[in-house]
C-alpha cells in the first residue's frame, strides 16, 4: 500500500502571526515555522499502519516554497520513506482551488491508495481542501475522522456529529481527513534525522504537473484589500450603583448584543 500523507509548513503557534500588509500573505518570518501538528497527526496514522505492515510506503507531500524542505526533512525523520515538495514561484499565494488542483495532480503522479490530511491548517483554516482533492481524483472522500482503522483494500473511521458518532467505511483508493482527537506524532530519534538526511525528496513544478496558475478559463480568488486589525477600544465599566442591571441591559440594546 502507498499512503500520501499532505503535511503543510505553518507559522509556529506559539509565536507572532503577522500578515504582510503590501501582499496580505502570512509573514512566514515573524516566527519559526514548522510542520502543522495536524499534519504530523495524519503522518502517524501513516506511520502506525506501516509500522504493522510491513511493505506500506509512506510518502511526504507538501506544496511549499524552496525554504521549506528543512521542514519536510522533519516529516522523513518522523519516518515517512520518502517525500514530494511542489515548488513553484507561481503558487505564492494560491487560493484553495488552485492549491488543491495542484495537490491532486502531485497525487495523482505519485501514485496512491490512500491519501491523509489534516481537517484543516492553523494557519488557513479553509477546511475543505482534502474534499477537494478527492473530487479532482475522483475517488470517496471521508472527512474529520476522530478515529481511523487501515485496512488492505478500505478505510473506516468515526466522525463525531451533534448527538451522535458516525461511523463512515469507504474503499480504497481513498482520501481521508482526520482531527485533533487522533494520536500525536511520535518523536524523531537521533537515527531517525540521520537517516532522513538520504531519503529522496521529489521536487516537482508546475510545468511537471501541466498546470498554469493564471489560466484565464479558471476562476481564481483573488485578495481586493487588506488593513491592519483595528486596535483594540478600551471597555466600559459598568458599577452597579443600585442601577446597575438597567445600564448592563442598556449597553447591551445599544450595542445590538440582545
Amino acid at each position: 500500500m502507498r499512503i500520501v500523507v499532505l503535511v503543510k509548513e505553518v507559522p509556529d503557534t506559539y509565536g507572532d502571526r503577522v500578515l504582510d500588509l503590501e501582499t496580505g500573505l502570512a509573514d512566514r518570518a515573524a516566527s519559526d515555522r514548522v510542520i502543522d501538528e495536524i499534519g504530523e497527526r495524519a503522518l502517524e496514522a501513516a506511520l502506525s499502519y506501516a509500522d504493522a505492515h510491513p511493505g506500506t510506503e509512506v510518502v511526504a507531500m507538501m506544496m511549499a516554497a524552496e525554504e521549506a524542505t528543512p521542514t519536510l526533512r522533519k516529516a522523513l525523520a518522523l519516518g515517512a520513506g520518502s517525500a514530494v515538495q511542489i515548488v513553484d514561484d507561481a503558487l505564492r499565494g494560491a487560493d484553495l482551488g488552485l492549491t488543491a488542483q495542484v495537490l491532486a495532480a502531485a497525487v495523482a503522479r505519485t501514485g496512491f491508495d490512500l491519501v491523509i490530511a489534516g481537517n484543516q491548517s492553523t494557519d488557513g483554516g479553509g477546511g475543505v481542501i482534502p474534499a477537494m482533492i478527492a473530487e479532482r481524483l475522483g475517488v470517496a472522500s471521508a472527512t474529520g475522522l476522530a478515529r481511523v482503522e487501515l485496512a488492505e483494500d478500505a478505510v473506516e473511521g468515526d466522525r463525531p456529529g451533534d448527538g451522535a458518532v458516525r461511523r463512515i467505511r469507504a474503499e480504497l483508493p481513498a482520501v481521508i481527513s482526520i482531527t485533533e482527537a487522533m494520536p500525536e506524532a511520535r518523536m524523531a530519534g537521533f537515527k531517525g534525522v540521520m537517516a532522513a538526511k538520504k531519503k529522496p525528496i521529489e521536487t516537482l513544478s508546475l510545468a511537471d504537473l501541466a498546470i498554469d496558475a493564471d489560466d484565464p478559463t479558471v476562476a481564481r480568488s483573488i485578495m481586493i484589500a487588506i488593513a491592519p486589525r483595528p486596535a483594540r477600544a478600551a471597555g466600559q465599566v459598568i458599577v452597579d450603583d443600585g442601577d446597575g442591571g438597567n445600564r448592563l441591559a442598556e449597553f447591551l440594546i445599544q450595542n445590538r448584543l440582545v
